[in-house]
């Protein structure tokens, strides 16, 4: 069995996304010790170091380099077009694609996705791509 969980942060205590900050200022030098780095976000030092070895982003190269994404669009001209750009914009590299037949005006899309190179975080390219008017449905099947 598994011993990892990918859960949305709004569910998670804010806390571990201050442990995130504060290893990533360490990481970065923009924070020379772990009592600095601690203040400057406001958590512990003991909340530091109980948490820091289990939590980590998602784009972590270390922590995973594909995704699959299960998308339901609009059965409309370019709608797939949108989401394929959003994905070049983001630097996303596109493994696999299989689109159903659009039924009830709707087409069922999974891609499987290369995120070695993406710009930003996986959270910031699934918020660009629930904005597009196409998309109806966006969810993270997986992650690798």
């Amino acid at each position: 069995m598994a011993d990892y969980f990918y859960v949305n942060k709004k569910i998670l205590p804010d806390y571990l996304e201050k442990v995130l900050q504060a290893r990533e200022m360490l990481d970065s030098r923009e924070a020379a010790t772990v009592t600095e780095a601690t203040g400057r976000v406001g958590i512990s030092r003991n909340t530091y170091y109980r948490y820091k070895d289990y939590v980590f982003r998602a784009k972590d190269p270390s922590r995973g380099q594909q995704a699959v994404l299960s998308l339901l669009l609009a059965d409309q001209p370019g709608a797939l077009a949108g989401v394929l750009t959003c994905l070049t914009d983001h630097r996303a590299s596109i493994l696999t694609i299989s689109q159903a037949i659009p039924l009830a005006s709707h087409a069922s899309v999974l891609m499987s996705l290369d995120l070695s190179r993406l710009e930003g975080d996986l959270a910031k390219l699934m918020t660009d791509l629930e904005k597009l008017p196409s998309v109806k449905n966006l969810q993270l099947a997986g992650l690798e």
